[in-house]
């Protein structure tokens, strides 16, 4: 009668437990390698987006106005219209422990967006220069930020072509975005709100939605 271990040559089991066991290895070997690798690199480009520094921007998109404007009569002409709108911008990052604060600065064209209210064309130019406190922390490459500052803003109305006066001010302004981050560039997307508060109007705000490039000299 055979033994337990001339059963496992006879049924094969023995030599195919074997080449199972020798194909696990090898398999666990490369996938730990593969793993090693890629958290290598995820760490490595974590840390080059990480590094304290002076980094510039700058970004397009599109840029919501809406308005309410009443009238004499005590009636309320809503104008809520977008136009192309495009920033650039500039900071200096500050790589803490946890998470990285950064301070920045910009000019932002919020574009000229127009609308037939009560058979006129009414065009509404907005621009400002804003400053922002920005928090962030990274997760390998992606980074995720919230900013919150002041935006210096100046609208110009036409009314069919013509000059229909001015209005300007600083108000508060807040932001949200994702970026990730190519060594030392940096792809990033943004939705900001512009909290601007014109004479003669009973609410304003804009919106704008963009994405851009970053250039950081940190690293």
């Amino acid at each position: 009668m055979p033994t337990l271990s001339e059963k496992c040559v006879v049924f094969g089991f023995y030599y195919d437990w074997e080449k199972s066991m020798q194909h696990v290895i090898s398999r666990s070997t490369g996938l730990f390698m593969y793993t090693f690798m890629a958290t290598a690199v995820l760490m490595t480009a974590g840390n080059a987006y990480a590094e304290s520094g002076a980094y510039i921007g700058g970004s397009v998109g599109s840029a919501t106005v809406a308005v309410d404007i009443p009238d004499d009569l005590g009636a309320t002409f809503e104008f809520d219209e977008n136009d192309f709108a495009w920033k650039a911008f500039g900071g200096y990052n500050f790589d803490l422990a946890v998470v990285d604060l950064a301070i920045e600065v910009g000019y932002v064209d919020l574009g000229a967006p127009s609308a037939d209210l009560l058979g006129s064309a009414v065009e509404l130019d907005v621009n400002g220069w804003d400053v922002f406190g920005v928090l962030g922390f990274d997760i390998g490459p992606i980074g995720l930020f919230a900013k919150a500052g002041m935006v210096s803003w100046d609208v110009s109305a036409t009314i069919d072509s013509i000059d229909a006066g001015s209005d300007d001010g600083s108000d508060p302004a807040y932001g949200v975005g994702a970026s990730f981050a190519l060594g030392n560039l940096e792809i990033r997307a943004e939705y900001e709100m512009f909290d601007i508060d014109p004479e003669d109007t009973s609410s304003a705000d804009v919106y704008m939605l963009s994405a851009g490039l970053v250039y950081n000299f940190g690293g």
